[in-house]
């Protein structure tokens, strides 16, 4: 059996859970530079704020109303991590699909107690972190992705829903769902299928696999089989090293400093490293790049990458931010606004199977020693005192390349600074 755990509105309820007065309230968190709304509670919902709304356009009677929150993507993270941390205590097999979303492996369970177990895996997690979360349960992962949908919607499930693949539930279930509603189908997919007569995913788990697999892809024979009650869909592996790695932002306001975004990319470099250091892999290339707002067409505009090669394949934050700076010098305009820059790691090789290269600049094995220990050092400084503790060159606080975060909560759980205070009288 296979059950998809899904936080309930994961941002809204990483702010609720140290915001417990906020229970109630119309709830939204913004994307990036706080433009558009990407979170909202069931009662912002109600209030007919629909999801990408910009936040500039929001009915003014509607924002008196409303708690809006900035992005707050530290806090996110740790709190998802402590989610996942519970998973663990009820089951070891967790696979992690997003943020708020895991795959969770209940072989061997028996099946007539695996709903009170997960009820009790959903009480243990709204105490020990404050997030609701909401289970699908069925033998594939389409089909628990369904189930969850069905656990969140009707209050009769209280959080869980089981979909047997062979029951009569199941069956009304995916009568009313409409194709484009079921994983991994997309609408123009939707419409296509729509042409061949099928129009709900019941009429698409009683078609022929084949001939849905000659027509799309072998993805869509799977899709049929997964709606059968057969888990046939492998996750994409979370280990599995990325071959490019892009660091990049929009600004919080244009700018064409030469100082601030030489800290921008400094930035976007380091984080770069730092991810290339945690997937064992080296850069032999990079790409720096600037663009304006092509919104603004009464500024000059200007967009433009360069790819640079590194000396050697590497995962040395100084080398990397060094050819990084060089980069941006070469594009750089004067007297022109930018609105985002950005670093992209390219040609990446496992470091530990980096072959020799008789054209690279080469480092001794006491130049590699001293390389890896540094950052090994630096990882280690930033992976425990906090993000940024310690960072190659200096910046400004208020610069114009960090995000606008004017609604941003405390990061509670990763800052030492920003930990609540409790005063007795």
């Amino acid at each position: 059996m296979i059950a998809l755990a899904d936080c309930n509105a994961f941002y809204v309820s990483c702010e609720k859970a140290f915001r417990p007065d906020l229970d109630g309230r119309p709830v939204g968190v913004l994307t990036n530079n706080d433009g558009c709304v990407i979170a909202r509670s069931p009662e912002l919902k109600a209030l007919g704020v629909a999801m990408g709304a910009p936040a500039h356009m929001l009915d003014p009677h509607i924002t008196r109303q409303c708690v809006l929150f900035s992005s707050n993507y530290a806090l996110y993270g740790d709190m998802s991590r402590r989610v996942t941390a519970v998973y663990h205590q009820y089951t070891p097999d967790v696979s992690v699909y997003s943020i708020d979303e895991s795959f969770l492996g209940f072989d061997g369970f028996p099946g007539e107690r695996l709903e009170d177990h997960c009820q009790a895996m959903r009480l243990r997690v709204r105490q020990e972190t404050g997030i609701p979360i909401s289970i699908g349960l069925s033998t594939s992962k389409t089909l628990a992705k369904i189930a969850n949908h069905l656990a969140k919607k009707e209050a009769a499930c209280e959080g869980v829903a089981l979909l047997p693949p062979e029951s009569d539930t199941t069956r009304r279930v995916l009568e009313r769902l409409p194709v484009t509603e079921v994983w991994g189908v997309a609408r123009r997919t939707g419409l296509r299928l729509a042409d061949m007569g099928i129009h709900t995913a019941w009429q698409l788990r009683v078609a022929d696999p084949r001939q849905l697999r000659r027509l799309f892809s072998v993805v869509m024979e799977r899709t049929v089989w997964e709606l059968r009650g057969q888990d046939c869909i492998e996750l994409d592996d979370m280990s599995v090293p990325k071959r490019q790695i892009m660091t990049s932002r929009s600004f919080g306001r244009l700018t064409g400093d030469r100082q601030e975004l030489h800290e921008a990319i400094r930035h976007h470099a380091s984080c770069g490293a730092e991810k290339l250091r945690k997937q064992q892999s080296l850069a032999c290339a990079l790409v720096v790049f600037v663009k304006t707002n092509p919104f603004r067409p009464e500024l000059p505009q200007h967009h433009e990458s360069l790819l640079l090669a590194l000396p050697r394949p590497t995962d040395d934050s100084r080398l990397i931010v060094h050819t990084a700076s060089r980069g941006l010098d070469r594009i750089h305009r004067a007297g022109v606004a930018y609105q985002k820059c950005g670093v992209m790691l390219t040609d990446l090789v496992d470091r530990n199977h980096e072959q020799f290269d008789i054209l690279a600049d080469q480092q001794s094995n006491a130049e590699r020693e001293r390389s890896e220990r540094l950052m090994a050092t630096l990882d280690k400084l930033n992976r425990e005192l906090g993000a940024g503790t310690v960072k190659l060159g200096g910046g400004r606080e208020n610069a114009a390349w960090h995000l606008r975060c004017a609604y941003r909560s405390p990061r509670y759980t990763t800052r030492w600074e920003e930990l609540p205070v409790v005063k007795m009288r």
